[in-house]
């Protein structure tokens, strides 16, 4: 069976004809990616969620048009796809802002204060640290392990992993991105 090379660990997603409003130019040209990520999974035992990982690291998300496209190619229900998606946190299905932060929330962490950066997170972003959220220039995503326990609390932001961040380090990382520094409550 042929392997297919994904993206490796740490190296950024590919976003492919974006508009101002962060989103894939048209459909059509989500349809043609999708189509080719599909021919290139063709054959693969259990392809369906190394098309949607395919598929988020080159559209940033899994767009609602393209569930349909994939449950199709693969003969399984539209629900099923949609089951997936939703099981999975690492999965979304809207663009994300040119920022990601990603912030763990497993035992780990917060037995070293995840809950002082949760704290920042929702007083900065008028956010529920459970679900995350989304501002203009800021995605934030909850996660329930970074695989980071010897160096705890962690933060992934924009694919960088941070340890052992302090509600100060955060500040200063946030600080660092453009429009994020006005953005406060």
């Amino acid at each position: 069976m042929p392997r297919r090379r994904g993206r490796q660990y740490g190296e950024k997603p590919i976003y492919y004809h974006r508009n101002r409003n962060n989103e894939v130019a048209d459909s059509v040209t989500q349809t043609d990616i999708i189509t080719e990520i599909l021919q290139q999974h063709q054959g693969l035992e259990g392809p369906l969620l190394p098309i949607l990982h395919a598929t988020q690291d080159r559209l940033g998300y899994i767009p609602d048009d393209a569930i349909p496209q994939i449950a199709e190619a693969l003969n399984i229900s539209v629900a099923e796809v949609h089951g997936v998606i939703s099981f999975y946190h690492v999965f979304r299905t809207t663009p994300p802002a040119a920022n990601v932060l990603q912030y763990c929330r497993a035992e780990a962490c917060q037995s070293m204060g995840s809950q002082q950066l949760e704290s920042l997170l929702t007083e900065r972003f008028d956010i529920d640290p459970q679900h995350g959220g989304q501002t203009d220039t800021l995605t934030l995503e909850p996660v329930y392990c970074m695989g980071n326990c010897a160096r705890p609390p962690s933060v992934r932001l924009n694919g960088k992993l941070h340890s052992r961040v302090t509600t100060e380090t955060l500040d200063s990382l946030l600080a660092q991105l453009p429009d994020t520094a006005e953005t406060k409550a």
